[in-house]
């Protein structure tokens, strides 16, 4: 079997909205020869009593209990290529299906069980998805027709209003030189590495939606259109 990242610390699980989960956790990766921890979000959507993982996070053994207390691991979502280091884990130990974006590279040479388009099926009820065809690495966010509807994001749009308790001092010291904390913020370190056309986010301004639910920092819950529409506008 394939070695796998270490559980690190996480918080506990917590409903956010009916059958919607969400589970902060520690990512420890090196960049340039220095070591960056900070945090990173599971999101996990209950459909009967099926889950599907959006942006895994491995966790703890008690982790584990509570999360599969919920249901039956059934998906494992991939919307963004810098996220994933977690998803074989699921895969091979709770046989979950793989749903990822075509021309999408996986941990340890995994194959994709289902190819995300907006024509194709999708792994649970009332989801969308919004690729972002221009972007140099595969990314989407997830649109659920659900309380008034939410996007799900993965790197593309971020909601790290501050540090938390899964960031180490120094990488904090770094991010908050860098500017990447903000509310439903869109980085330019981002926005240069997946040389996006920005027309693809601008065209956000269509959907309808309330919440948002990205793979770092809090959700934003009830007023996330207005945040994502000021921040649309500084691009």
């Amino acid at each position: 079997m394939a070695q796998h990242s270490p559980a690190w610390p996480h918080s506990e699980i917590k409903e956010i909205l009916p059958n919607i989960f969400f589970v902060m956790g520690t990512n420890i990766t090196q960049h340039e020869g220095i070591t960056l921890q900070h945090s990173r979000n599971m999101i996990i959507v209950r459909n009967l009593d099926k889950l599907s993982l959006i942006n895994a996070v491995r966790l703890t053994e008690n982790g584990l209990k509570e999360l599969t207390s919920l249901g039956k691991i059934e998906n494992v979502i991939k919307i963004g290529s810098f996220h994933g280091r977690d998803d074989a884990f699921y895969l091979e130990n709770y046989h979950a299906k793989l749903w990822s974006l075509p021309n999408m590279g996986h941990e340890n040479n995994r194959n994709a069980d289902y190819i995300l388009t907006p024509d194709s099926l999708m792994p649970f009820d009332n989801c969308g998805i919004i690729p972002f065809n221009s972007s140099k690495f595969p990314e989407a966010i997830l649109h659920i027709q659900q309380d008034d509807g939410m996007l799900i994001t993965c790197d593309s749009i971020k909601n790290w209003l501050t540090t938390d308790e899964f960031f180490s001092d120094s990488t904090a010291k770094i991010y908050e030189q860098q500017g990447i904390f903000g509310c439903a913020s869109i980085n330019k370190i981002w926005l240069q590495a997946t040389q996006i056309d920005k027309s693809e986010l601008l065209a956000l301004k269509k959907l309808h939606f309330c919440h948002l639910l990205s793979a770092h920092g809090q959700p934003l819950l009830n007023n996330a259109y207005d945040h994502v529409i000021k921040a649309l506008a500084k691009l």
